[in-house]
């Protein structure tokens, strides 16, 4: 039986009584089409069930509609509502994205990149342990639109995203020292990772203006992981005088803190209060739900990829823009408020 020819662009031009180059324009999103003959042609090639062929589309328009996502890690809450934002912004767009992990070294950042090259129109990329000026230098592929997520650019020329880590810290550990608290500890992340120097820095300005106590023994260092929130708790608590709050700086490491407590027989927050940081969507399901620092996580996906899309789709060049996105205080019972 022969195979029955398939349905090309131009057949689709020919029956909509429209140039190729206006069927183009449609498929490709582009603006300069009204709304009435985008609808018709649209619903023409459903009919015919045309299916554009991807490579040509590529090089008539020397681009994919692929976005490149590169991340540290693409496990856990954080990383996975980054993605959701991303993910629901492209498909809204009619856009596809690849994404790849890290894990914070540079000579992997390096061969995502080259893995992606040629393959992808623009590129979000997540580094929080790496210097935005050694990443254009050195690695970024010229050429190629990229924004930056919680990698301040540091007067770089480069779009970037960040959030308020400092303002978000120092106003959760206040809201601690106004109930009471004058021996708060804190559980930081690895000091080469900007998220976590912030963080820090925010507590220290807290405990600074609030007159409490403040040594190298109530800082304890962490990986933004359960586990290592675990140990540290198990470490804290051995310190005499006990601390009365613990300031965690992100709700992974929150998870084995309040593990930890648990397991130690402590109550939250009758005994010891818990703060967080980041807000995940399993920060209001833990027992206590976990008062924290709410980062807008999945609106960090959302625009960067709407840069890229608006640069690719209009051919506006990016702004070069450093974005930063407010957090705000949530309270729930493991602060001892509800």
């Amino acid at each position: 039986m022969a195979k029955k020819p398939s349905v090309t662009i131009r057949d689709v031009a020919k029956k909509a009584g429209v140039s190729v180059a206006t069927v183009s324009r449609v498929l490709n999103k582009s603006a300069l089409v009204t709304a009435e003959t985008r609808a018709r042609i649209e619903a023409l090639a459903g009919k015919l069930h045309y299916v554009p062929n991807a490579s040509a589309r590529g090089l008539s328009t020397r681009r994919n509609d692929i976005i490149g996502l590169l991340l540290p890690a693409v496990n856990g809450d954080f990383f996975s509502e980054v993605i959701r934002g991303a993910d629901a912004t492209a498909q809204k767009y009619g856009f596809h994205f690849l994404i790849s992990s890290h894990h914070n070294e540079l000579a992997e950042i390096q061969s995502g990149l080259q893995a992606m090259t040629g393959r992808v129109d623009g590129l979000i990329l997540m580094s929080p342990n790496q210097d935005a000026h050694l990443l254009r230098k050195s690695i970024l592929p010229r050429g190629l639109p990229v924004v930056l997520l919680n990698c301040p650019p540091e007067g770089e020329p480069i779009d970037a995203l960040t959030v308020d880590n400092t303002a978000g810290a120092t106003a959760i550990v206040r809201h601690l020292i106004d109930h009471g608290h004058r021996r708060i500890a804190i559980l930081t992340g690895r000091p080469e990772n900007v998220d976590a120097r912030e963080r820090l820095a925010g507590y220290r300005i807290a405990v600074r203006a609030g007159s409490c106590e403040h040594s190298q023994d109530l800082e304890l260092e962490g990986n933004f992981d359960e586990s290592s929130g675990y140990e540290a708790v198990r470490t804290l608590l051995c310190l005499k005088p006990r601390p009365t709050a613990f300031f965690v700086s992100n709700d992974a490491m929150a998870v084995g803190a309040l593990s930890a407590l648990r397991d130690a027989g402590i109550n939250v927050p009758d005994d010891i209060a818990i703060a967080g940081f980041d807000d995940t969507p399993v920060a209001r399901y833990l027992t206590p739900p976990l008062t924290t620092v709410h980062v807008p996580i999945s609106e960090l996906g959302t625009l960067a990829m709407q840069r890229l899309i608006n640069h690719l789709r209009t051919g506006k060049r990016l702004n070069k823009e450093h974005g930063v996105l407010p957090v705000e205080t949530v309270i729930r019972q493991s602060c001892g408020c509800h």
